[in-house]
């Protein structure tokens, strides 16, 4: 049977994890310190490990450096009560399996202990698998506390080990050049990191941007030029709007991403690639494709790594901290000593369906902060948020209540819905409208798991997360 060894200093943790993990047929021991569970796991090596971040003796970080020390390839599932993305991205960086946050969820537990022994296996098959050191890093601000946006702190954490391409999505105002920069930045802090928008600029100048030209290659180019592939070195160039690139270019691009060299406009020699190359989008490039609007070979080059950032209407719960964050930034850029919005605006913001995104936010509140004379902000003092706004908000709100009454609406005029029917239509729109695992969703409706399940089969409802 498989072992696993909790180190956590609560000792109704261990407690409680030691019952549940033994009735689902694993070995298990526990420690309430770093330096115990360090020499349990020297005498006998675990499967698993799940490791406390804040220990009393020692760091869990330590802890998790010692154990990789000892065993490169030892599965630690970390756990802690602090939601903060840094050190969600220390936790993966450092060489962590994965990561989850206290009060601990058996279900994402059990999920993330079944993965990690599926990946122990394989590479058990596999001879020869080397893992990059950990690294001190520092990392930019973001904030996010919902499931999509942690699992995005961890795909960060693990692509900054490496330096393979990566595709950003999400809608304009959602932050994809700074998901860009915190990878660059713990990856390759101390080379450069070069944007090139390239809905911005017209095709022959982008190309000369890009490859750089010689002397004499264009009316105008009186000097051999550098172009953005060199002038990165070994850091970072990242390709915003990348879908706008021309089909020609494309081409190009999909060459340097090939060879990982490249010509200068007008010139002949070969110039070698070292950069990292990362993009990012608003559009859909998997329906560009399919449309013959962007290359197929290029797309599939790009998408090594996709990260999808959610619109900030369906993080809602993450308006009231980036509300707390912006503020604390726009006051120092504007010496202003402004501590918040008003109740009955933060209800607006937190209805406001958010076109804009974070950028639309943000540049809400440096506005209001200009013409502020209060120190809270309020109503009065976001004048863009007006009628049309408030006519929008009133007109999400009928519509969810429409979609809410709809679960009630029988297939047949004058048939009234049986028990069944309505049981049926509301589990569905609570897996739908959710990025919730079973566990979560079984909370919300106040049911057991088993019970759970047996109404997935009754209703024949797929559901593939776990």
């Amino acid at each position: 049977m498989p072992s696993i060894l909790v180190i956590d200093d609560d000792v109704s943790i261990c407690q409680t994890l030691e019952l549940y993990l033994e009735e689902e047929g694993y070995i298990v021991d526990t420690a309430q310190t770093g330096t115990e569970g360090l020499n349990k796991y020297v005498q006998k090596p675990a499967d698993v490990v799940i490791l406390d971040i804040r220990l009393p003796d020692v760091d869990g970080f330590a802890v998790l450096e010692d154990l990789r020390e000892e065993n490169e390839n030892v599965k630690v599932i970390m756990i802690t009560a602090f939601h903060d993305m840094e050190t969600t991205i220390n936790a993966m960086k450092g060489g962590a399996f994965d990561y989850i946050h206290k009060p601990v969820n058996v279900d994402e537990l059990d999920m993330a202990i079944k993965k990690a022994l599926k990946s122990q296996e394989m590479e058990k098959k596999i001879e020869g698998l080397l893992t990059e050191p950990s690294r001190s890093f520092r990392v930019g601000d973001i904030i996010g506390t919902g499931n999509e946006m942690r699992e995005i702190f961890k795909t960060i954490g693990t692509v900054s080990q490496s330096r393979t391409t990566v595709l950003i999505q999400g809608e304009s105002g959602t932050g994809k050049e700074l998901i860009a920069k915190v990878i660059h930045h713990n990856t390759s802090p101390d080379e450069p990191f070069i944007a090139v928008n390239c809905s911005a600029i017209v095709e022959t100048l982008l190309e000369s941007e890009l490859f750089g030209h010689e002397k004499g290659s264009f009316t105008g180019a009186i000097a051999r030029k550098l172009g953005k592939f060199e002038l990165a070195r070994y850091g970072t160039v990242f390709l915003d709007e990348i879908s706008e690139m021309s089909i020609n270019l494309q081409a190009k691009l999909l060459r340097v991403l090939q060879e990982m060299e490249f010509e200068r406009v007008g010139g002949k020699d070969k110039v070698k690639v070292n950069a990292r190359i990362m993009t990012a989008t608003n559009k859909d490039l998997k329906t560009m494709v399919n449309e013959g609007k962007f290359r197929d070979d290029l797309y599939y080059r790009l998408n090594i790594v996709a990260i999808i950032i959610p619109p900030l209407r369906t993080r809602r719960q993450d308006i009231p901290p980036l509300i707390d964050y912006l503020l604390t930034k726009i006051n120092l850029d504007l010496h202003k000593k402004i501590i918040g919005v008003s109740d009955e605006m933060m209800e607006i913001f937190m209805q406001y369906h958010w076109p804009g995104n974070i950028r639309e936010l943000e540049n809400l509140l440096v506005r209001a902060c200009v013409v502020a004379k209060g120190q809270v902000l309020g109503k009065s003092d976001f004048p863009e948020l007006g009628k049309d706004e408030t006519a929008s908000i009133m007109k999400g709100a009928r519509a969810d209540l429409d979609e809410t009454a709809a679960i009630f609406k029988p297939s047949e005029p004058g048939k009234l819905l049986t028990l069944d029917e309505v049981e049926e239509r509301y589990i569905r729109k609570v897996i739908k409208e959710t990025d919730k695992n079973k566990g979560e969703i079984c909370e919300v409706l106040g049911i057991s798991r088993p019970t759970f399940e047996r109404k997935l089969e009754k209703y024949s409802i797929t559901f593939e997360r776990d």
